[in-house]
Order: C-alpha cells, then sequence, then structure tokens
C-alpha cells in the first residue's frame, strides 16, 4: 500500500481555540477523559452582555445559542437587534463530531486546510458502514475486514489531527455523544441531520454539512441564521401505549416536513418534566424530520438523573446552580416565541407514521383504514427496534416486557422478523448483563451491532426480492422511512413508530392490528390482550463493555495520514475551479425533478457508502432515484434523463459527465423543500463535481442550501413558485445579475429561458447569500476562499 505525509501549508486559526486539556474552568470530564464542557459563566456573562439596554425575558433557544456567540465582551451583538430568519449569527460550537459516512469527506476538506490539529474537540464515530445481515459477531467481522481502509484513514487522521475516533462497534453517534459529551447548556454541530438528539440534555444540536463542520475544526467562526422559535407546550402526563416518539410523529403531521425550516423547536411546560432524558432525546432526534435547525428540552431532574448515571455528577454539581440563568426559559418568555402548539400527554393516541414520508401521520386508531385504502401491503416482512432515535436501555427494557408478557401467555416468537439494534457497546453490554437481550433472541430476534444498519440503508436484505422491486411492508422504530432508505428497494413501504409499538406488530405481523383495542390469538389458549410497558428509564448501573475508543494524542505531528493512492474509496480532492465570466450562460437542463427529492434521492446511500471518500466514484449515483417531470410515467426512468444533445435517455450522472466533458455547463430545476433529509454534502460536491452551475427550486431544506453554497454551487428559488410548471424539457437557462459584483445580498436575479421552439421568457429568482457567502462563489468553494483568506 502507498502511503502519503502531508505537506500542506499551515493555516492560522482566526480566534484562540477553546482549551483541550480542561485548563479552563469548564464543567465535565468524563472517565477521566478531559473532553470540553461547557463555561457557564463566560455564557452568563455572554447573556448579560446581549441583553444590555433590554429587559426583555429570554427562551432558552436564545439563551443557549445567543451564549454561543463571539465576541459578545464588544458590545457589538443587542437582543434587540437580532431579528430571527435575518441576522446571522457568528457562533463558536464547543463540539463537532462526524460519522464515518460523512468524516471522510470532512477530513479530506480538513486536510486541504493545512491545520496541524482540530481546533475544537472533535469526534469521528464508526456507525454508518456496518452492513447489517447475520448478527452482531459475523457483521463486524465482515466490516472491519471491509472497510478496513476507511477505518485505517479515520484512525490515521484522528491521531495526526487531535480527533478522537470511536471505533466499530463502539455506538451510533448520537447515543455515544449523549451518554460522553452533551450536557445542558451546550452547543454541538454534527455532520448527520439528527444532530439535534442532543436536545434531550439540553443541549442545542446542530446538523451541517461537512464544510460548515471545517469551518468549527479550522478555528473560523461558524454563521447561522438567527434562527424562529417555535414553543411546544405540554401538558400532562403520557398514559397507556402512548410515549415521546407519538409526540414527534403528532408534531411531524401538525408540521409537515418543512414546517420547521429555519426554527428551533422549544419544549416547554409541566409535561417536560415527567419525561426520562433519552426519551426527550427521541422527540429532538427525530425533529430533523420536521426540517428544524434543532430542537431543546429544558433541564430537569430527568436529565440529572442521566448524567449521574454515566458519570458525570461533577455535571450535575455544575448545572444546579446556574438551572433558571441558563438552563431554562425566563419567566415570561412565552410572548415572545413565534408559534406555540399544545400538546396535552393526558389525551395523546400512539401513532404510526409513513409510509414513504415521515410527516404522514396516522394516530394508531386510523392506520388500519388508511392502509386498507391506500391498498399498501398488509402484511409486515420485517420489524425493527433500533436507531440513534429508540436504541436507549428503556426502549429495549419495553421490548423485553412484552416478550415476557408474550412467553407467558404460551406465544413463544414472533410472527414477523424481529431485528434490534442497541445504542452503543454501553447499553449492549448492560442490556446482556440484563438478560435483556437473551429474552428478545429467545423469542426469535436477531441481534445486531450497535450502528446505524437498516435505518441508513445498511441492510443486506435477503427475504424480499429487492431488485425485482416487491411489494412489502415494514415497521421500525427508527426516524426516516424515504422512498428505498433501509433497502434500496422503492416498494418497501416503511412505517416509523415507538419501539413497543413495534414489537407488538411484530407478535400481530400485519398493520390493521392495533394493540389498544385487539387482542393476539394463542393456540389452545385464550386470546392475549398485551399490556402497554412501562420500561425502566435507567439501569441500577451501566456496564461499560469494551472499550473501543481511540484517545487523540496531545501531539500528531510524528503522526501520518494513510491513503492508498490506487484506492476506489479514498481520493485527495482537488480544489474546484474559481468562477468564471459566462459560467451561468446558456446552460442545459440536465434534469427538472418532480416531487419530494431528499439528499437519499440525489445521491442514496446503502451501497454507494463505501464510496463516501471517493468524489469521483461517488458521483455516479448523482440523482439515481429522483423522479424527472419529464419521464415520471415510467417508474423504471427514475434517475434518467433526456441528453439535451443526443435525444437518449440515459441516467442522469452519464448525461452530467458527458456534458461536463463537453465543457457544456448544465443546471436543475428542483421542487419543493430540495434536498431534505440527510445532511450528506455529496448531494452537493456530487453536481459541482460533474459541471453543474446551479440548482433552482420553489423551494430548498436549510441544510442542503448551505451545502449548495459551501461548493461554490448557486441554490435559486423562484420568486414565483408557478414559474417551476413553465420549466420544458430541452430548455436552456441563463442567469442574469450572477457576474462579478452584480449578485448581491437581497439583490434578485433573472432567469432568461430559451425553448427548443417558442419565444424566450424570463423568471425571476430569489437567493439567501449574505455578504460573507458571496466570496464562496467567486472562488470556487469556501474552502478556496478560507484558504486563500488566511494565505493573503
Amino acid at each position: 500500500m502507498q502511503r502519503f505525509r502531508q505537506k500542506l501549508p499551515m493555516l492560522k486559526a482566526s480566534y484562540q481555540p477553546l482549551s483541550q486539556n480542561g485548563a479552563r474552568n469548564y464543567a465535565t470530564t468524563v472517565s477521566g477523559n478531559p473532553i470540553l464542557g461547557v463555561h457557564y459563566s463566560k455564557q452568563i456573562r455572554a447573556i448579560e452582555a446581549i441583553k444590555q439596554g433590554s429587559n426583555r425575558p429570554l427562551t432558552l433557544a436564545e439563551k443557549t445559542l445567543y451564549s454561543h456567540l463571539l465576541d459578545t465582551d464588544s458590545g457589538c451583538w443587542n437582543i434587540d437587534k437580532i431579528a430571527r430568519g435575518k441576522t446571522i449569527l457568528e457562533l463558536r460550537p464547543d463540539r463537532v463530531a462526524c460519522h464515518d459516512a460523512t468524516a471522510t469527506m470532512a477530513l479530506l476538506q480538513f486536510i486541504s486546510a493545512g491545520l496541524p490539529r482540530v481546533q475544537v474537540p472533535t469526534t469521528v464515530h464508526s456507525d454508518h458502514l456496518i452492513i447489517s445481515e447475520n448478527g452482531a459477531e459475523k457483521d463486524m467481522q465482515r466490516a472491519t475486514t471491509e472497510h478496513a481502509e476507511v477505518y485505517e484513514f479515520l484512525s490515521s487522521a484522528s491521531k495526526k489531527y487531535g480527533i478522537g475516533f470511536w471505533k466499530p462497534g463502539s455506538g451510533i453517534i448520537h447515543t455515544v455523544i449523549f451518554e460522553n459529551y452533551a450536557m445542558p447548556g451546550g452547543l454541538i454541530i454534527g455532520t448527520d441531520s439528527h444532530t439535534p438528539n442532543a436536545g434531550g440534555m439540553g443541549m442545542l444540536g446542530i446538523g451541517v454539512g461537512g464544510a460548515d463542520a471545517v469551518d468549527a475544526m479550522s478555528g473560523m467562526a461558524w454563521e447561522l441564521v438567527a434562527p424562529k422559535v417555535i414553543g411546544v407546550k405540554l401538558t400532562g402526563e403520557l398514559r397507556g401505549w402512548a410515549s415521546t416518539k407519538d409526540v414527534i410523529c403528532k408534531l411531524a403531521g401538525i408540521l409537515g416536513v418543512s414546517g420547521g425550516k429555519g426554527r428551533i423547536i422549544e419544549f416547554f411546560g409541566p409535561g417536560t418534566e415527567t419525561l426520562g432524558a433519552t426519551a426527550m432525546a427521541t422527540i429532538c432526534n427525530m425533529s430533523a424530520e420536521i426540517g428544524s435547525t434543532s430542537c431543546i428540552f429544558p433541564y430537569s431532574d430527568a436529565i440529572a438523573r442521566y448524567l449521574s448515571a454515566t458519570a458525570r455528577g461533577h455535571v450535575v454539581e455544575a448545572a444546579n446552580p446556574v438551572k433558571d440563568l441558563l438552563l431554562t426559559a425566563d419567566k415570561g418568555s412565552e410572548e415572545y416565541y413565534d408559534e406555540i402548539i399544545k400538546i396535552d400527554l393526558n389525551t395523546l393516541e400512539p401513532h404510526v407514521n409513513g409510509p414513504f414520508t415521515p410527516d404522514l401521520a396516522h394516530p394508531i386508531s386510523k392506520l388500519a383504514t388508511a392502509v386498507a385504502e391506500s391498498v399498501w401491503p398488509m402484511n409486515l416482512s420485517h420489524a425493527m427496534v433500533g436507531s440513534c432515535t429508540n436504541s436507549s436501555y428503556e426502549d429495549l427494557d419495553k421490548a423485553r416486557q412484552l416478550v415476557n408478557q408474550a412467553r407467558a401467555a404460551g406465544i413463544t416468537k414472533f410472527k414477523t422478523p424481529f431485528l434490534v439494534s442497541p445504542g452503543s457497546e454501553r447499553i449492549r453490554a448492560t442490556a446482556e448483563e440484563a438478560g435483556i437481550l437473551k429474552d428478545l433472541e429467545d423469542a426469535g430476534a436477531m441481534v445486531l451491532s450497535s450502528s446505524c444498519g437498516p435505518c441508513v440503508g445498511s441492510w443486506d436484505r435477503k427475504d424480499v426480492d429487492v431488485r425485482g422491486k416487491e411489494k412489502n411492508s415494514v415497521i421500525s422504530s427508527y426516524n426516516r422511512n424515504f422512498v428505498g432508505r433501509h433497502d434500496s428497494n422503492p416498494a418497501t413501504h416503511s412505517f416509523v413508530t415507538s419501539p413497543e409499538l413495534v414489537t407488538a406488530f411484530a407478535y400481530a405481523g400485519r398493520l390493521d392490528f392495533n394493540p389498544v383495542t385487539d387482542s393476539i390469538s394463542v393456540e389452545g389458549s385464550q386470546p392475549l390482550r398485551l399490556t402497554p410497558p412501562i420500561g425502566q428509564e435507567l439501569p441500577e448501573s451501566f456496564n461499560s463493555g469494551a472499550d473501543r475508543f481511540q484517545e487523540p494524542p496531545s501531539d500528531g505531528s510524528s503522526y501520518s495520514v494513510i491513503i492508498d493512492v490506487k484506492s476506489d474509496r479514498l481520493q485527495l480532492l482537488e480544489p474546484f475551479p474559481a468562477w468564471k465570466s459566462g459560467s451561468a450562460s446558456d446552460m442545459e437542463l440536465l434534469m427538472k425533478v418532480k416531487g419530494k427529492c431528499t439528499t437519499d434521492h440525489i445521491s442514496p446511500a446503502g451501497p454507494w457508502y463505501k464510496y463516501r471518500g471517493h468524489l469521483e466514484n461517488i458521483s455516479h449515483n448523482m440523482l439515481t432515484t429522483a423522479t424527472n417531470a419529464f419521464l415520471d410515467d415510467d417508474p423504471q426512468m427514475l434517475g434518467h434523463t433526456r441528453h439535451p444533445l443526443t435525444n437518449e435517455v440515459q441516467l442522469t450522472h452519464e448525461v452530467a459527465r458527458d456534458l461536463k466533458h463537453r465543457s457544456i455547463r448544465w443546471c436543475v430545476v428542483g421542487d419543493n423543500n430540495y434536498g431534505e433529509g440527510s445532511s450528506r454534502e455529496h448531494a452537493a460536491l456530487e453536481p459541482r463535481f460533474l459541471g453543474g452551475v446551479a440548482i433552482i427550486a420553489r423551494s430548498f431544506a436549510r441544510i442542503h442550501e448551505t451545502n449548495l453554497k459551501k461548493q461554490g454551487m448557486l441554490p435559486l428559488t423562484f420568486a414565483d413558485p408557478a414559474d417551476y410548471d413553465r420549466v420544458q424539457e430541452g430548455d436552456r437557462i441563463t442567469l442574469i445579475g450572477v457576474e462579478n459584483e452584480e449578485l448581491q445580498p437581497g439583490k434578485n436575479v433573472t432567469m432568461r429561458v430559451t425553448p427548443r421552439r417558442g419565444d424566450s421568457w424570463e423568471a425571476e429568482l430569489c437567493h439567501s447569500y449574505h455578504a460573507g457567502q458571496l466570496p464562496w462563489l467567486r472562488a470556487g468553494s469556501a474552502l478556496n476562499h478560507i484558504k486563500a483568506t488566511v494565505h493573503s
């Protein structure tokens, strides 16, 4: 294997990095390993500074976010001058986290920056690449062999740049963060859309693309448009089969997949005091499915209990005195929510959401009718408990309780194949010690590794004809259920719900079962009416299990980053070219996307995970599951488009590659909420790499819009959404107002469309660039601009 040693120029950080060794008065260290905690006294001073001259009470989201602003002591920030939805905040996160499917590209970009060490505590988590097939032991053996070069790269880069590396089997990124790093009042950004999971600990977690993460890792200010705040008031207490999963499933039905865009969801009210920490994390985790920037709960006794149970009692000692000042909303702040939604936990009904979108909410009493009327497959082919959303000790204990009920009634096996994924090595070891895993296995469950597995498409499925697109239904406690999400089969109808409902459905085997009212037949005995389980919030003590953490050395200068130059999985990045005059003239229309187009549609996961560190190879999946508005009558034409020069119908990436070879620029037209879902920046890198210039859509999801800007692509929206309908196959598009100094914040752009036949027409387009982002476009990417700025 050929290797290389980094010999890149060093860049200078734009601000003094936070201490990596706890030298400042931070709140926490974990198990003797110094990690960045929360400097509560500094946060309180920051809040006092921005409130000067104003007595306005602050929401919890505002306190947590604004206390991480840069330069609050200078007086440049004031609460009365921060306009939600408009003001650009310059923030310093406490931590950065990446998983193995996004860390490869993030680290390759960080390498290009030339810094000797990350400037903010950073961790990499190995959870996405482990393919589920034969159970934990065999799947782990396969992963460590199949992905050896990727793990070696991540391990070696982590050593060199001062990054903590969590090895395969250590657990799912958000669970490991929750167990080790999350703490009240903190701010973490992560290259995964479900980073808001930390909100169950009273910490703001925000999903970002890799380029955003690199900004923070490099010591640059991290920017965010000041979000609006939706207050969700919880009253009462959960009863019967209702769980916190039903809170977020109901909320998804209310707000839809884009209702949270540009907003933080803040929970308040007496109902919050009745919920456990991991149960609150479930809600915050899945808030990504409504497009929210983040989600947060106030500090509570449950959070203190969890911190103490995970060896962080000293955090509780630091947090308790500042609860009112910093870790809960001010009295009277309710009137400053942009919207309030009220949910009565006493009357909340269990929900099942899906298929194909997480906001299609069905109260359990209406599910059977919806399935029958929509002619969705009624029989369940798989039931699955796990994912970063629902894989806690309490979740597994609830499943075990139902298994025990069934066994006592004479039912020894699940009717539906049942998969279970513990959220971390700590949870796995503790559940094993408590006998939970054995009880589940005795009932027929397959225990998978502590990783993402089927939730993210890492599932080598054999029970249905995936390639033949066999129709089937699955139910899970996961968070996302897009088309082809789990198994690359567009005919798999995926439904999401709570772990207890998943377990109940596994015994019934059908979607028309309602555990609230229905019984399960028992051969030779009375039918069984399952009783709602009451899970054990926390074990008596956690078993840490195997040590799978690689601590960063204090000095990584002697280490080399390991890449095989012949690798088809890892590839050093070449800088994108700077903007050239005329780049947006006479662009060919590569595709007009119709309907939902998530980042899973733009850059599918599953078998493509192996190429996440090789831009050229992964670009072969670009838009392969997107619906072309001009070919939408044929389901076999997903991911295809008509070549504008040859008129031949080909895979979209093939046409894009050929146009690039011919030096012909192109653009894509998209529908509403283009790029929702995962934070994967590959969905922005691939079109840029293949010669794309602009994505013009009715609207964008937050993270994807930023990712496009970071990579030097133009994300533009129709001023009049109806103009989307006027775009026709074969149109050529020119953008007027994007050259030199023409593109300015708040100044719209003109799109001139030249059809194959007929007269040209024009439409107005909007953009969301602010002055600090425009240089990214001119330089060719944000990374190019950062390097040029620091070296100048």
